[in-house]
Order: C-alpha cells, then structure tokens, then sequence
C-alpha cells in the first residue's frame, strides 16, 4: 500500500484498540510519523501457542525513514515490554520518563541493545519538539511512577493522548493526575482526546491507592506463616505500601522475581523507596523463621515461569509454602489469564494455603484505570470535539463512546490498522493498513498465523506422530519402524506396534519404481502413517517422518 503523503494529522493504533495490552500508537503529521508505547500482550486462551504477544510494526517499520521517535508514557510491560523485542526493526530515537528510562535501560541491556540505541529521559511536565510535534507531557496518577499524557500540538489542533491514568487524590508515590493542567486545554480547545477505557463499564471511581496500604496493613498484622503477596513488579506504590506494612507487621521483605530485582533497582534509582531498607535475597528468605518473613513474587497473572507459579508447584528452589500460610493477589486479573491464574490459585489450596484476591471482603487492590466518574471529569475538564476510545475489549470501547457522546464529544470507533484522520479533511478512516500480533519464541518473533505456530498449535490439539524406518536400495523395509506419538498413546501401548507393522506393510506395497526415489518414498510412508494413526484415533496429528536408507 502506498504512503499518503497529504499533509494532514492521523491517528493510528497498531496494538491496543479492542483489546487490553500490546498498545503500539502511531500520529502522522503532515508526512512524519511519531509512535506512542511499545508494548506487550498474553497469548492466553486465544493462542494457547504463544506466551508472550507483540504488535506487528511491519507497516511502521517499512515507513521508519519517517518515524521521528517512539515516546513511552509509562512503564507498564503493555506499553514498554516490546520496545527491545521491536527496536531493530524500527531503530529509531526513544522518549521516556526518568523512571521509565531506567527500566527501558535494563531491559535493553539485556537484549544487548543498550549502546545503539538513543534514550532520551524526559523531564516530568516537560514540554520538547520532536519532529514535526510539538508534545507536552502532563502528569496522571497511575499504578506505576511518573504517569504521563500527551498533549500533541499541531496546526489542525491539539491531540490528546491519554495514556493510563486515573484520578486518585493521594496516590502515595508521585503527585496527583494535573487536573488544572487538563483544564487549561480544555479552554485552549481540544480537537481529539484518544482515552483509556479500560473501566468504562465501572460506575463511580477507582479507589485510591492510599485505601489499599490501609487494608493491607491492617490485613498483614493479623496473619500467622509466611506471608506472600504478588502484584506487578513497576506499580512502586504498591511494592512500597506492601513493604511498610510488613515492617509494621515485624516481618522482613525478600523480593521474588527478576521483574521485580529490576524495577527495584530502577526505582531506588530515580530517587523512590529512599527511607526502605535494602530487600533480602532470596536466598536469605528461608533462613527467616515464618512470622518474620513476607515474601513479594511475581506471577499474578499465572505466567508458568514466574516464581510465584513454582511456589505453587513446589518447585521453587529457595522457598516453599504450605499449611498455615498466606498468599495475597494484589492486582487485577488480566482478560485472557483467567485460567492460569486459577490454576495456580488452586495449587496453592491444594497445598494448604489461605488464598486472598481482590474479589474477596479485603480490598487488596484498586484499578490504575478511570472509572466512569473519572471519565467524566476528565471530558468536562477538556471538553474535546472528538473522542477516540482506545485500551480496552469492544465493549468498553462502545460504553466510552456513549460516555463521550453525554459531553458533546464526537466518538470514533476504530480497530487495529484503521488510520483515522483528524485533521486536513473529514475526520474518518481515511487507510486502512495491515496490522497484527507477533509472537515471542525464545529469541524469535513469530507470526501468529506462520507455518511454526500453526504447527504447534496441531500438536496441541491433535498431538504429533514421529516416524523412522530403514530400506534398503530398492525400498523394502529393513527391521522394524519406530514411531512416537506423544499426546495420543502411551509409550509402549500395544497400538504403537500395531501402527508401526502397518506401516511396514503399507510401505512394502507401494510401486517398486516409487520405493526408490527418497522424496517419493519418504511423502508417500508419511501419508501412510497418517493414514495408520487416523484410523485408530480419529485425529489429524502433525505426522514427521524419517527415512534412512541403507
């Protein structure tokens, strides 16, 4: 597709719009391009292949010669965890905070990415050109440090950009969201607000973190054993307010995590947890008798690798929890994770232990997201002409719609690659371009819909079938054939012979001319296990064949 190069003002979201996670926003300003977040989602029930998901950048990357930065508005994984996964294909300057430029830091170098890429921090409440666009960042409360939306002034008019936020009055670590400063736009004029909707079907208001180290405190003080508590490793209010009221509790903190290791250091780097004394080790954990010792791990969406999933599993090597003790879920469950945290959860009664979520009469955590009540406010202080509902499924996207339309705001609803113009002509879709979801293998991004992941999710669903025989120079079988079939029979099951004598024979059958070509011989022994394993089991597993000829 060719680039329109018009001169106009777009907004394009590549990640992150009918959905929650994986934001990857893209503005063109007459010809140049600035994206917003670079983010991270689950694969979850919907790809059960793929742990990690990114946001395909190859229409942004083809494009990169006019890509002028990429700003970060905080340090969620949904909106920095795939900046070192995608910097090489789009290689262009970075923007952040100075809390989100420390954690950008580590993560970049452990991708080895460190020293070519371009970090500029950017001071709170700064206001810098990039390009074509002139930003100016305001500060949000949110559950992690250093929040920031973007006002982004153009000669169509100004753009708001939201970013996660909430209204929270005493948010504990950091200041309050700038409402003055959101009103101030308000009377300038707004031409589009692009907002957060991930609550728009929450009535009232979030909550305020200050209520949640209440609770803990409170909480904390009356329990017996070790204690654990897992919630997002960036949300340093949290981590702090835990960490006070174990103190408080006459407990000891040992952090469990390299995501949680890391955004310690980032936080006690840009200034935050100054008056904490330094976390144990995990190794010193376990030497701690268990009145004494609270432990805060990673894990609260359930992810199979995080130390709070081989606790659960009793395969962690430094600590383990059982009868009489504690695990505290501090933080939302993720659409898509609702499996892997139960499952984890249910290890853990298994196990013995008390098991407390924000669903139960403890509220162990409140929502970094606007509630209606919020967003409310917020379309009253700005009082924008037109509003694009974006970070949220379908249907938080139509409620934020309605919101919007109560206040006399414009609503737009767009996907994933629709290209809405908002400034130079009609604001409507004016492109549509190609989008999706890149998955994360080890060191490899993958496409969802490529030939590896199809292939695995066959065998996920339908098992896969190994085979290897031995023929001779004219293609008579020589021995007996060997074949697995992991996830459809047993080892040394009695139909595993059975298949491989039938394939002897349905080999030994074949033409002799077809028998002594390898390509030939090898497809046509490939269908016939296939066709041995499909009457047995009814399936159609992923069948590989090996053929050695000697």
């Amino acid at each position: 597709m060719t680039f329109n190069t018009t001169d106009d003002l777009a907004f394009l979201p590549l990640g992150g719009t009918g959905e929650i996670g994986m934001n990857l926003n893209v503005y063109r300003l007459d010809g140049q391009l600035l994206a917003v977040d670079c983010g991270i989602g689950f694969g979850g029930a919907e790809a059960p292949e793929a742990e990690i998901l990114v946001p395909d950048p190859a229409w942004l990357a083809e494009r990169r010669d006019r890509l002028v930065g990429l700003v970060i508005t905080h340090a969620h994984e949904d909106h920095l965890g795939a900046v070192a996964h995608l910097w090489t294909m789009l290689r262009c300057p970075l923007y952040a905070s100075p809390f989100a430029s420390a954690v950008l830091r580590r993560k970049l170098g452990e991708a080895g990415l460190l020293h070519e890429v371009t970090l500029h921090t950017v001071p709170l409440s700064s206001r810098v050109k990039i390009g074509n666009f002139d930003l100016q960042f305001l500060r949000v409360a949110h559950s992690v440090p250093e929040s920031q939306a973007l006002a982004i002034r153009t000669r169509y008019g100004t753009v708001l950009h939201t970013g996660d936020w909430k209204l929270d009055p005493n948010p504990l670590i950091g200041a309050p969201t700038d409402e003055a400063g959101f009103a101030r736009l308000g009377e300038e004029g707004v031409l589009a607000m692009v907002c957060d909707s991930t609550n728009a079907l929450v009535d009232g208001h979030s909550g305020s973190e200050a209520d949640v180290r209440e609770a803990l405190t409170a909480l904390i003080a009356t329990l017996k054993g070790r204690v654990a508590v897992s919630c997002f490793a960036t949300n340093i209010a949290r981590v702090d307010s835990i960490t006070r009221a174990a103190m408080a509790a006459g407990r000891r903190v040992a952090l469990f995590g390299r995501s949680l290791r890391n955004a310690d250091a980032a936080a006690r780097e840009t200034g935050y947890f100054a008056d904490l004394p330094p976390f144990l080790e995990e190794e010193e954990a376990g030497y701690l008798p268990d009145d004494e010792l609270l432990i805060i791990c990673t894990g609260s969406q359930g992810e199979p690798r995080s130390a709070l999933a081989k606790i659960a599993a009793d395969t962690h090597p430094q600590i383990s929890l059982g009868e009489g003790d504690t695990v505290i879920f501090s933080s939302r469950m993720i659409p898509g994770n609702e499996k892997a945290i139960m499952n984890v959860e249910a290890a853990l009664y298994r196990a013995g232990c008390r098991v407390i979520t924000p669903d139960s009469e403890h509220p162990v955590h409140v929502s970094g997201h606007p509630a209606k009540d919020e967003l409310r406010r917020l379309y009253d202080l700005v009082k924008p002409r037109h509003a694009v509902p974006v970070h949220g499924e379908w249907r938080h996207l139509q409620e934020h719609a309605a919101l919007a339309r109560e206040f006399g705001a414009e609503p737009h609803l767009i996907e994933d690659g629709d290209m809405l113009r908002l400034g130079g002509g009609p604001v409507e879709v004016c492109e549509t371009v190609p989008s999706g979801k890149l998955a994360v293998d080890g060191t490899r991004l993958l496409p969802l819909d490529g030939g590896v992941l199809g292939a695995r999710r066959r065998m996920l669903f339908n098992g896969v079938v190994v085979g290897s025989l031995a023929v001779d120079d004219v293609g008579r079988v020589r021995g007996t054939p060997q074949v697995s079939a992991p996830g459809l029979f047993e080892q040394g099951e009695d139909a595993m012979a059975q298949i491989a004598a039938d394939l002897a024979r349905l080999v030994n059958d074949l033409p002799a001319p077809l028998r002594r070509e390898d390509s030939a011989l090898r497809e046509a022994a490939r269908t016939a296990l296939r066709k041995a394993i499909g009457r047995r089991v009814r399936k159609r597993p992923l069948v590989e064949l090996h053929l050695l000829r000697v």
